[in-house]
């Protein structure tokens, strides 16, 4: 009888795994799943840049067209030569490749079929690119790696495809309870919503006009705006064990009657305060460095929109991932590999006499000891 086998190399094979890894990807990240959309013009925390999805190239530069700040012309006084004139801030990313493989070893030690195989490798590579990408976007959007011990990227890690990564600037950046800087950050200066108050005020007042700092954009939901908040999950736990009055049961509260909690941005959220939607992530960023005695700190993320775009280059194929399946050693050993053309960076402006500003967010330092 015959039989039809779908083998190493077959383009039908390398179409439908490519494909199916890029959808297991994006269900299965964290910022994928609640805070990523495409194109330009969406509202939300990260931006996928589509530019060179169908073209050549290696960089997309993308704008920021700054408010006016002149002062009105009254009565009949002369406007010509008064005008003022765009103003455009600039920045860019850059995209390059990575790749993952999965070695399955020799016949004698394969026990499973092909097909199997091929299963199991791409379940593998699944989670591991969704890793990828999500510790990326924590490290991008904190300007730093830290200490975090379960990331597959190593310590000291500096960035990727040209892409550096860019410290929080001193107006995008908030400290616990009473402390002012990363230096003098105590035991005592928790998460706590106190600072969540701080953070939204900040982001409500901050900037715009003649100021040249760029204002925070909120989210929108369902036609409302919302502030996204994400913690470390010892953060969450400082803010748990707060019974002060006005802290975690306030949380709890305004979770019951929030609307739009169909939306992704809630998906798996805290609770909704002030505006502001609270998450928790094991991946936040965490230091040991802080204060004078080495305390142990995280940097929670105060999100507003586009404070960082993704960008994927796959010119030819319309997937982000390619596949590819080949026999080494006489065809003894299958080997299977996916590789992804992309780029993330923080979005990030150099203004006029004031330096290099964050567009999107605010780093929340607080100390945060291991539990």
């Amino acid at each position: 009888m015959a039989r039809t086998i779908v083998g190493v190399n077959d383009p039908k094979a390398v179409k439908r795994f490519g494909g199916m890894l890029a959808l297991d990807t994006s269900q299965t990240s964290y910022w994928n799943q609640r805070f990523m959309a495409r194109g330009a013009e969406a509202e939300v925390p990260i931006q996928i840049l589509t530019d060179l999805e169908s073209d050549a190239g290696e960089q997309i530069t993308y704008d920021l067209l700054a408010e006016l700040r002149m002062a009105p012309v009254e009565g009949e006084d002369t406007l010509e030569g008064k005008e003022e004139a765009q103003k455009f801030y600039t920045d860019q990313i850059y995209i390059d490749q990575a790749r993952c493989g999965v070695n399955t070893g020799g016949r004698m030690t394969r026990k499973r079929t092909l097909h199997n195989l091929r299963e199991k490798a791409k379940r593998q590579q699944s989670n591991w690119w969704a890793r990828l990408q999500d510790e990326l976007l924590f490290i991008y959007l904190s300007g730093a790696r830290g200490i975090n011990p379960n990331f597959l990227l190593p310590l000291g890690y500096t960035g990727r495809a040209n892409n550096p990564l860019y410290a929080p600037d001193a107006n995008h950046v908030l400290y616990g309870n009473d402390a002012t800087a990363f230096n003098n950050i105590d035991a005592t200066d928790k998460f706590d919503l106190r600072l969540v108050d701080r953070a939204k005020t900040k982001a409500d007042s901050q900037g715009g006009g003649a100021t040249g700092i760029p204002v925070l954009q909120p989210c929108k939901i369902d036609g409302n705006e919302t502030f996204v908040c994400v913690m470390h999950t010892f953060q969450e736990d400082d803010l748990r064990a707060n019974t002060a009055t006005g802290q975690w049961m306030d949380i709890q509260k305004a979770a019951a009657t929030a609307e739009g909690r169909s939306n992704p941005l809630f998906k798996g959220s805290l609770g909704m305060y002030r505006g502001c939607i609270l998450h928790s992530h094991r991946n936040v960023i965490r230091f040991n460095n802080a204060g004078v005695g080495n305390v142990e700190a995280a940097r929670a993320l105060f999100l507003g929109s586009q404070a960082a775009v993704v960008a994927f280059g796959s010119p030819g194929t319309n997937m982000r991932f390619t596949w590819n399946e080949e026999t080494r050693d006489n065809g003894d050993k299958v080997v299977i590999t996916t590789s992804s053309i992309f780029g993330v960076k923080k979005v990030r402006f150099a203004v006029d006499g004031i330096g290099d500003q964050d567009f999107g967010t605010f780093a929340l330092d607080t100390a945060a000891a291991s539990r």
